[in-house]
């Protein structure tokens, strides 16, 4: 009868082994699936005026991560009118720098608020130009949206510095401006699309 009972045990050893295997391939993947979209939630661009921001090329958000900032930009149709200013200020290689950098950058919707005479005014005049350029850009770190919430104030590569704030879900720089597309990631600096240009 020992020998009518063996073939059992060993089927049931093999169900169980193969229930153990399953259970350890669905945990496994369970966790690698939380911690992928961990990862994602903690890096992954978010806000309304994301939308704008293209889905693929270079410049799309992940066409951007391997790109130094000014690059990046240039790439990006949403930021066709702050890379004229910056172009015009000679400040591409700055932002292509090795950083590294946290940037506000004003959507092409942002220069808006200025005539046509007011902003080709802005962009001859290459002093002010840089100075309000550089009113948006923070030298020495790349800030997260998280971190940025836990700051009254940070400062500029202007020398001023710019308040911060959080309203609801919106993070408000110096009163001005709503951060509508936060954290994007480039090879050298983390960029904050913002819905105002910010005047020192």
């Amino acid at each position: 009868m020992g020998s009518v009972l063996m073939p059992p045990t060993d089927d049931m050893s093999d169900i169980d082994s193969d229930m153990d295997d399953e259970m350890d391939s669905d945990m496994d993947d369970e966790m690698d699936s939380d911690m992928d979209s961990e990862m994602e939630g903690a890096m992954a661009p978010s806000g309304p005026l994301c939308a704008a921001i293209p889905e693929d090329g270079e410049g799309s958000f992940a066409g951007m991560t391997d790109d130094p900032a000014g690059t990046a930009a240039s790439n990006n149709p949403a930021l066709s009118t702050l890379v004229t200013a910056v172009v015009e200020a000679g400040l591409v290689d700055t932002l292509n720098s090795d950083g590294p950098f946290t940037i506000f950058a004003p959507a092409n919707p942002a220069f808006d608020a200025f005539s046509e005479e007011e902003l080709n005014g802005l962009l001859a005049d290459i002093d002010a130009l840089t100075s309000v350029l550089t009113f948006h850009v923070v030298a020495g770190e790349q800030l997260s949206s998280t971190d940025l919430a836990e700051l009254d104030s940070v400062t500029t590569v202007n020398g001023d510095d710019l308040t911060l704030a959080v309203d609801g879900d919106t993070l408000v720089v110096n009163g001005q401006a709503n951060v509508g597309c936060a954290d994007i990631q480039t090879a050298n600096a983390t960029v904050h699309v913002i819905d105002a240009v910010l005047m020192p």
